[in-house]
């Protein structure tokens, strides 16, 4: 992002894999040549996959692969440090940051293993949770998306790709953009208020997530758009928001119950709205 690795100065680490309100605080502590390492360790579900960071890291970012780095002692990890970033002085963590061999060294060797400034930020907590990602992914898979999304300080969002789908929303039930995605948590199945973002624009929206039990029971995020003019093309990329729990996934018996289900849900989202 225009900061060449000789100008960087100071250093927030870590894997930074919801980018939540903990992350955000180590940020505050970097100076105006500061840059993040992220530590990516793969995985096959994430809170934020790693090509959308930069919609939220509004500064230089730079990627350290864990297989890569993970057979390093400590000394070495910090060695590697100073020969990527020369002229750095100062170094952001948490409480918790581990690293080195099998995580032998902790946040307070650092100190021991560099001269410069180190800064160890202390834990952030909510409402009595302390913020980790782990606690964050739990509490998706509970549907609590409120208390995710002030956790995170910012709404839990799934970016995916419009796909034609079933056919069957325009037709006989309400209509719907269907949404492929892969590589994030997936919050608990059921109905959402959500807020859409495409082409530039936004609309509240219903959007399900979960196996169509009614259907074909086939694994599915689908959103229905309020005040939004449904056209027959494809739509790119998609940003879905989740904003309230509204009900769980359930099998009703037949199309019609479906559809007045889905109509009390787009009800209660407007009420929340108000």
């Amino acid at each position: 992002m225009g900061l060449s690795k000789e100008r960087i100065s100071s250093l927030a680490i870590g894997r930074f894999d919801g980018f939540h309100l903990g992350h955000m605080k180590l940020l505050q502590y970097l100076d105006s040549n500061g840059a993040v390492i992220i530590i990516h360790r793969p995985a096959s579900q994430y809170l934020l996959p790693r090509e959308y960071k930069p919609k939220y890291i509004n500064i230089p970012t730079f990627l350290y692969h864990l297989d890569e780095i993970q057979h390093l002692t400590g000394f070495q990890f910090i060695k590697k440090l100073f020969q990527d970033f020369p002229n750095l002085r100062k170094i952001v963590v948490g409480y918790d940051f581990a690293f080195g061999k099998d995580r032998q060294s902790s946040a307070t060797d650092i100190g021991r293993l560099c001269n410069c400034d180190v800064k160890i930020v202390d834990e952030v907590a909510i409402d009595g949770y302390s913020i980790h990602s782990a606690t964050i992914a739990k509490l998706l898979k509970l549907g609590n998306i409120k208390q995710v999304n002030r956790l995170l300080g910012r709404n839990y969002t799934i970016f995916g790709k419009h796909i034609r789908g079933q056919g069957l929303g325009g037709k006989k039930l309400v209509p719907t953009l269907n949404i492929e995605f892969s590589n994030f948590h997936i919050p608990k199945h059921g109905v959402y208020l959500t807020k859409t973002y495409l082409e530039g624009e936004s609309y509240f929206s219903i959007s399900f997530i979960g196996n169509r039990k009614t259907t074909d029971n086939q694994f599915t995020l689908e959103s229905h758009l309020f005040k939004f003019p449904y056209r027959n093309r494809n739509f790119g990329e998609v940003e879905t928001q989740f904003l309230d729990f509204i009900r769980e996934n359930r099998k009703f018996p037949d199309l019609e119950s479906l559809k007045i289900a889905i109509q009390q849900d787009i009800a209660k989202a407007q009420k929340l709205l108000q």
